[in-house]
């Protein structure tokens, strides 16, 4: 399961006409930790500014991130509600989830989700929002492997080894 972190940085960068403004954006990051949703963020970020501060680092509880590969860069926060009966208190029991979709408007963003989700059980999509999220960056684990090379865990070795 992901770890979704919501970074927010702020910058200053000049107008048209000479002044500084202080810029405010929005990304999330897909990390094991803090620690690690910070340096992902300042290594995703420092190519295209230099010169930033990051001012909130906080957990953003998400069930599931749908990235539609040629959808819009504006991100949509939906809640979904999937129903489920109890046996124990024989009632029907809603079980919220936060989801994010990319999409161009909210109409498409509601279809596509529910294209995603499929017919496989009953759920309600009672919420969907626009995030001012401008990037979200996800765990590549093919990069994290050539980070820390080819070495294998040494629980992995010892059972190659019994097994052999």
């Amino acid at each position: 399961m992901s770890n979704w972190y919501q970074g927010k940085i702020r910058y200053q960068q000049q107008d048209e006409k000479g002044r500084n403004k202080t810029i405010n954006e929005t990304y999330l990051v897909d990390a094991v930790s803090y620690t690690d949703a910070e340096a992902r963020m300042y290594k995703a970020i420092a190519s295209n500014i230099p010169d930033f501060h990051l001012s909130k680092l906080a957990r953003m509880k998400l069930a599931e991130v749908f990235f539609i590969d040629e959808g819009s860069e504006i991100w949509y926060k939906a809640k979904v509600q999937y129903i489920a009966f109890d046996e124990k208190t024989q009632k029907e029991k809603k079980i919220p989830y936060n989801m994010l979709i990319n999409a161009d408007n909210p109409l498409e963003a509601y279809n596509l989700l529910k294209e995603r989700l499929g017919s496989v059980q009953d759920y309600q999509i009672t919420d969907l929002n626009i995030t001012n999220i401008l990037e979200v960056i996800p765990y590549d684990e093919k990069e994290e492997k050539l980070k820390h090379g080819n070495f294998k865990p040494l629980a992995e070795v010892l059972a190659s080894q019994e097994a052999e």
